[in-house]
C-alpha cells in the first residue's frame, strides 16, 4: 500500500510524501523504509530522529517533530492497530467440513463455515456463518458459535456453552467446565452439579489455556468486547461487563461481578462474591478481597527490591505490631 491508500481507508491528515510505498508495520527502533511506525508515548519522541521507518503515525501535538512522511491522527495507537489489521488480515475461511471431523447428525453448520480435521461437534450444536473451527476442537451438545468467530486449535466448549459473533478463542482454552462447587459432609466433599451455562458476548478475545467455568445454577456471563489474556481463570457464576480487559495469569473466584471498562493487570487475584465497579483499574499482582465501589486505580503488590533490602524490611514487618503498640504508648505518656 501507499501512504495515500491508508489515508483513503482510515482517514487522518497526511503530511509529506503520500506516495511512500509501505508493506507492513514496525517499531520505531527496527522499522525499515517500507514500514510504518507510530509515536504514542512521548518518551520515545527522541527515537524518531534515528528511525529508518518510511512513515510515522503521530498525534496532532507531534505533527512537526519529524520530517518523515506522516499521518496525523487523534489516537496514534488505535490508528496503528487499524493499519496493522490492513497489512495482516485474518486467514480466509475455506468453507467445508473436513472428512476427519465428527459431526452429530443434528448439528447445524452454516455453509460458509470451515470445520478442520479431528473436530468433534455434538448433538444440536449451531455453528454460524463464516465460523472457523480449528483442528482438534471439541464442541459439546447444544453449543452455539456466532457468525465470524474463530476457534483456534484444541479449544473445548462444554455442553450448552454460547459464544457470540466475531470472537477469537486461542488454543487450549476451555469454556464451560464445571465450577469448583463442593459441600462438606462428615469430613468428605459432595459435588454440587453445575447446571448453568457459560455465555460469551460478541467481539471477545480469549487467550490460550484460559478457563471460564460454567455457572452452578445461573450462567457465567462475559459481556461484549471483553479481552482476556492467556492463562486466566474465571470461576463459576462470574459476570464480566462490556469492554473489560484482563491480563494473563489473573484468577477470579466465583460469583464475582465485574463492571464495564475495567482494566485488570496480570496475576491479579480477586476473591469471590464481591463487586468491582465500572472503570476501575487494578494493577498487576494486586489482591482484591472486598468490593470496589469507586472508579480509580487500586494496587497492593510490593515493587521489587534487592534481596538484602527485602530481608531488612521483612524483619521490620514482623515487629510492626509491637512498634505500633510502642508508638501508641509513647503518645499516651505525652
Amino acid at each position: 500500500m501507499f501512504l495515500r491508500d491508508l489515508i483513503h481507508k482510515l482517514g487522518g491528515e497526511a503530511v509529506g510524501e503520500v506516495d511512500q510505498p509501505l508493506r507492513s508495520v514496525g517499531t520505531i527502533d527496527n522499522a525499515d523504509a517500507r514500514q510504518i511506525t507510530f509515536l504514542a508515548n512521548p518518551k520515545y519522541r527522541a527515537a524518531l530522529a534515528s528511525t529508518r521507518a518510511g512513515a510515522v503515525i503521530v498525534s496532532p501535538g507531534d505533527r512537526d517533530v519529524t520530517s518523515k512522511p506522516r499521518i496525523v491522527a487523534a489516537n496514534p495507537y488505535a490508528y496503528f492497530a487499524r493499519v496493522a489489521q490492513l497489512f495482516s488480515p485474518p486467514p480466509q475461511v475455506r468453507p467445508g467440513v473436513h472428512p476427519g471431523a465428527v459431526v452429530h447428525a443434528s448439528a447445524s453448520i452454516a455453509a460458509t463455515a470451515e470445520i478442520a480435521e479431528f473436530v468433534s461437534i455434538g448433538e444440536g450444536a449451531v455453528i454460524g456463518e463464516g465460523v472457523y473451527i480449528g483442528p482438534g476442537c471439541v464442541l459439546g451438545a447444544q453449543v452455539s458459535v456466532g457468525a465470524g468467530t474463530r476457534l483456534n486449535a484444541r479449544v473445548t466448549l462444554y455442553a450448552g456453552s454460547h459464544i457470540g459473533a466475531r470472537c477469537i478463542v486461542h488454543a487450549g482454552a476451555v469454556i464451560g467446565a464445571d465450577g469448583f462447587g463442593f459441600a462438606p459432609e462428615k469430613g468428605s466433599w459432595l459435588k454440587i452439579p453445575q447446571t448453568g451455562r457459560t455465555v460469551i458476548g460478541d467481539d471477545c478475545e480469549i487467550g490460550a489455556n484460559t478457563t471460564i467455568d460454567r455457572g452452578a445454577l445461573d450462567d457465567t456471563v462475559v459481556g461484549n468486547d471483553v479481552k482476556i489474556d492467556n492463562l486466566v481463570q474465571i470461576g463459576h457464576n462470574c459476570a464480566i461487563g462490556d469492554h473489560t480487559v484482563i491480563a494473563g495469569c489473573t484468577g477470579i473466584a466465583g460469583s464475582t461481578r465485574i463492571g464495564k471498562h475495567v482494566m485488570i493487570g496480570g496475576a491479579a487475584s480477586i476473591t469471590g462474591h464481591i463487586e468491582i465497579c465500572d472503570e476501575a483499574i487494578i494493577s498487576g499482582n494486586t489482591f482484591i478481597t472486598k468490593s470496589i465501589t469507586e472508579p480509580g486505580t487500586y494496587t497492593s503488590g510490593m515493587p521489587h527490591m534487592t534481596h538484602r533490602d527485602w530481608l531488612r524490611n521483612a524483619v521490620h514487618l514482623r515487629r510492626l505490631d509491637a512498634m505500633a503498640k510502642a508508638i501508641k504508648e509513647l503518645g499516651e505518656k505525652k
